[in-house]
């Protein structure tokens, strides 16, 4: 492939110590005509951004191929050789943008954490207590269970031992916002309960939710879709009834369940 040919003509990862990112090459740094030293040059004629635009895009391939890769054969079982194979590139060209496996997951797992953060942060809205309870748990948990079967990966590069330290520390500072924001969402639903069984409450919820999206995420297509019904039906059942012993609501909460 042409293109590929020239990318790989540019060199091979450094040994700087520092490992490269995916943005340190998209910026064209390694050759000292991107932006920085030419940026003058650059300025005018207008080719870094052209060249910029180019590696972003190598790089979104990259990730998208890592992915499918992660998902098929777990962390341990992938390479770099079999994400270039996946993103029909040589493993010169990916080279070029991340020295070695841990890179391209710290950089995915990254970029699924931030669509994470944005997901549940769109998910848990206080305006929401106005609902009625099954209307409440479908806003808040669709949005989440559709993240993750869109991107099978999430889950991968955030379980095992075997992952990047950096990618689970994260995860788990993620966990713990989102316990903190079940909780802080039962609480404004449920404004007479203890503050210290809201807090149980909202773990237990968590933990219902994890182990529910286990579930669905090993199943497809219709069987998913009844799993997912299945969690919301265990979810109502289980704090329904702190709703109805609730003062300042009513019990005329109704759900489909079988």
């Amino acid at each position: 492939m042409p293109e590929a040919r020239a990318e790989e003509s540019a060199g091979t990862p450094e040994s700087s110590g520092r490992p490269r990112t995916g943005a340190d090459n998209a910026t064209g740094d390694r050759t000292g005509t991107g932006v920085g030293a030419g940026a003058g040059q650059g300025a005018t004629t207008g080719r870094p951004r052209r060249r910029q635009a180019r590696g972003e895009a190598r790089i979104a391939q990259l990730l998208e191929a890592a992915a499918d890769v992660f998902c098929a054969s777990g962390y341990n079982g992938a390479s770099t050789n079999a994400i270039a194979r996946e993103a029909g590139v040589s493993p010169g060209t990916l080279y070029q943008f991340f020295p070695n496996k841990e890179a391209i997951a710290i950089e995915l797992g990254e970029q699924l954490m931030q669509r994470w953060r944005e997901t549940y942060g769109a998910a848990f809205v206080i305006s929401r207590i106005e609902l009625p309870l099954d209307r409440l748990l479908d806003a808040v948990l669709d949005p989440l269970i559709a993240f993750n079967c869109e991107n099978p990966a999430f889950a991968v590069l955030t379980h095992g031992s075997e992952i990047p330290g950096v990618i689970t520390q994260e995860h788990d500072a993620l966990h713990a916002t989102m316990l903190t924001r079940t909780e802080a969402l039962l609480a404004a639903y449920l404004p007479e309960l203890p503050a210290d069984r809201v807090a149980r409450t909202a773990e237990m919820s968590f933990v219902l939710f994890k182990a529910g999206l286990d579930l669905i995420m090993a199943h497809e297509g219709a069987e998913r879709e009844a799993y997912s019904a299945e969690l919301k039906t265990v979810m109502y059942r289980y704090l329904e009834p702190l709703v109805c012993d609730t003062p300042d609501r009513t019990a005329e909460r109704s759900i489909d369940t079988p």
